[in-house]
């Protein structure tokens, strides 16, 4: 078998496709320097084809701990919901030291979920800030319920402005029964953090106006596995 030049296979693997390049090994300084934020977000849509039809890919757990021990140079943020059912590294097909993954039931805002995505962007260099809500969610339908016990009372009233926004229900159809309600809430409180984000962050907002990073919503179906990117109709 003839052996290629050593630059030719340099060559070969700065233009091969993100995820190709080595699953053995997380992003390094230096490719986390080439990527984009549109193809981080292909990327990651590509892992979730791949979660879906059940093709996920072998990583070396060892090679990563050992590599990443040194440092960290991920790809992205992702703010998703605590449920169990939504396991975000392996809805991406990503591995150790790939990507940041902030959670809290109901994916909302708080000044803590902001601050880890400032640090991220900012000081660790990822390129995109995806908000992932999902089906079914249960701390939505606690706020379509007016749900009161303890803190999670004021989580659950981040959630409340998604409710009150969502119209084309009558009053006794806005409730956690009522699925199609709930399915609207959980988009629509997708929506509103995603504004939300760019409001309260001067630091994203800017990075994103700069295009350096990009900020987007999806949702995840528990019946299937996809993540659907959403529009920026009610994000601006």
């Amino acid at each position: 078998m003839k052996k290629l030049p050593v630059f030719a296979l340099c060559a070969a693997a700065l233009t091969a496709p993100l995820h190709a390049e080595d699953k053995n090994l997380a992003p390094s300084a230096e490719v986390q320097k080439t990527l984009t934020p549109d193809g981080v977000l292909k990327d990651l849509m590509a892992g979730n084809k791949r979660y879906m039809s059940g093709q996920l890919t072998e990583a070396n757990i060892e090679a990563r701990i050992e590599q990443t021990s040194k440092g960290q140079f991920p790809k992205a943020y992702v703010l998703s919901c605590v449920d169990s059912r939504v396991p975000v590294e392996q809805v991406f097909d990503q591995g150790i030291g790939d990507i940041f993954v902030g959670r809290v039931a109901g994916n909302v805002e708080s000044i803590d979920q902001l601050g880890s995505m400032e640090f991220a962007t900012a000081a660790a260099g990822v390129k995109l800030v995806m908000v992932l809500g999902h089906e079914a969610c249960g701390a939505v339908k606690g706020a379509c319920d007016h749900v009161e016990l303890g803190n999670l009372t004021n989580l659950l009233a981040e959630i409340t402005p998604a409710v009150d926004a969502v119209e084309g229900f009558e009053d006794d159809q806005k409730t956690s029964k009522n699925s199609d309600f709930v399915a609207a809430v959980v988009e629509e409180n997708v929506h509103l953090t995603v504004a939300d984000v760019r409001k309260r962050s001067e630091t994203l907002a800017n990075l994103e106006k700069e295009g350096k990073i990009k900020i987007v919503g999806a949702l995840y179906s528990l019946h299937t596995g996809e993540v659907t990117l959403l529009d920026e109709k009610k994000e601006g």
